[in-house]
């Protein structure tokens, strides 16, 4: 069951309260990745608009409480890369999403955003127009732990009612869900679809299409979103892979992906070409789609519950139990996109994108030792 808490409190106050604020005053929330893949924020009053990154002060915070700093020298710098609107506080108000940097200027641990953009940034890549769109799985939970709607201690019955469910007993969390989406629209996050999963208490949403490095900026801002809009529900989001053992799915982060080439007539040629060159570097890939470099994503990956298994690759079209799936409409009308199914919930979008990019476009060769 789902309550509210005494963020309430706060959303009627911020509500009601946009006509009262200062007419020079304005709140920025940047918002910045750490160490462990985790989110945090933080909020400063300004007395100017922020509409464009440039607008926004570089900042700072202690890197020493994050794990991305010591404590004898623990400023690292927080720099606005990309502005949405907060739909939180509302108003002109705005949430700043930012890379982390050392103090010397060098990216702090946990920012592969630099790297991602470095790729993104080349003109071959910059031609090819590279477009992702990312279906990110997840779990509601109590914050006991618990999914939510489950009986405590025990189990629901098996899964099959409950992908894309209606009514009670079939899904849990649509509250969430709602808010999530109606949160993310109004922030300008390029948010496109919902449903329920196959395991009760899951949820899906999607982001796309992005180009290049947006689609790190707009999934990551989607996913503080979320952690925020959960808070006011008394329950906590986990995007770990397989989050409940046994006869249950895991939880993905399904990459589609596509070229310019793939997308004009015919481009079915380049996403064989592409499936081909993520054959020959499995593990490089499967190591970049996971927070933890491959170890939680074995949980999920073991060739049942509608994924391929991490020990082989393997493509196919409208099979979801492949490592890479081309639609059946992409097929049957000889363009369009591929679906990389391996990257886990927990994955960091600026990694999935930048390998994908560097296999396909940068032709970059070589793998790396099996996870």
């Amino acid at each position: 069951m789902l309550a509210t808490n005494s963020n309430n409190t706060f959303k009627a106050f911020t509500e009601g309260s946009q006509n009262d604020m200062p007419s020079d005053k304005y709140i920025a929330t940047y918002v910045w990745i750490d160490a462990e893949q985790g989110l945090r924020s933080k909020s400063r009053v300004l007395e100017r608009r922020v509409i464009n990154p440039s607008d926004a002060p570089v900042w700072n915070f202690d890197g020493s409480s994050t794990e991305q700093a010591t404590g004898r020298n623990s400023d690292c710098w927080i720099k606005p890369r990309a502005v949405f609107k907060d739909p939180f506080r509302l108003g002109h108000n705005v949430l700043v999403l930012c890379d982390v940097f050392n103090f010397d200027w060098t990216p702090a641990v946990g920012n592969s955003r630099v790297s991602c953009l470095e790729a993104m940034d080349k003109p071959e890549v910059k031609e090819a127009k590279p477009w992702f769109g990312i279906e990110q799985e997840y779990s509601i939970l109590e914050q006991a732990g618990h999914p939510i709607g489950w009986p405590r201690g025990g189990y629901l019955g098996p899964q099959g009612p409950y992908y894309c469910g209606v009514g009670s007993g079939k899904v849990f969390g649509r509250a969430v869900v709602e808010t999530h989406l109606h949160h993310c629209l109004y922030a300008g996050v390029k948010i496109c679809g919902t449903n329920a999963e196959v395991m009760p208490s899951q949820w899906e949403y999607q982001v796309g299409p992005c180009e290049g490095i947006e689609i790190g900026d707009h999934l990551w801002m989607s996913r503080y979103i979320l952690k925020m809009v959960a808070e006011d529900f008394n329950c906590s989001i986990t995007f770990d892979p397989k989050p409940v053992s046994g006869d249950w799915n895991g939880a993905g982060c399904h990459t589609n992906y596509s070229t310019l080439a793939m997308r004009q007539p015919n481009g079915i040629e380049e996403m064989f070409k592409a499936i081909e060159k993520f054959r020959k570097r499995p593990n490089v890939h499967l190591k970049a789609y996971d927070a933890s470099s491959g170890e939680d994503n074995k949980r999920r990956l073991v060739g049942a519950y509608e994924t391929a298994s991490y020990k082989e690759f393997s493509s196919g079209v409208a099979n979801r139990g492949s490592s890479i799936r081309i639609p059946r409409h992409c097929e049957a009308e000889k363009c369009g996109y591929l679906e990389d199914r391996r990257p886990a919930a927990n994955c960091d979008p600026y990694a999935v994108s930048e390998i994908i990019v560097r296999t396909t476009i940068l032709n970059e060769e070589g793998d790396c030792e099996p996870i």
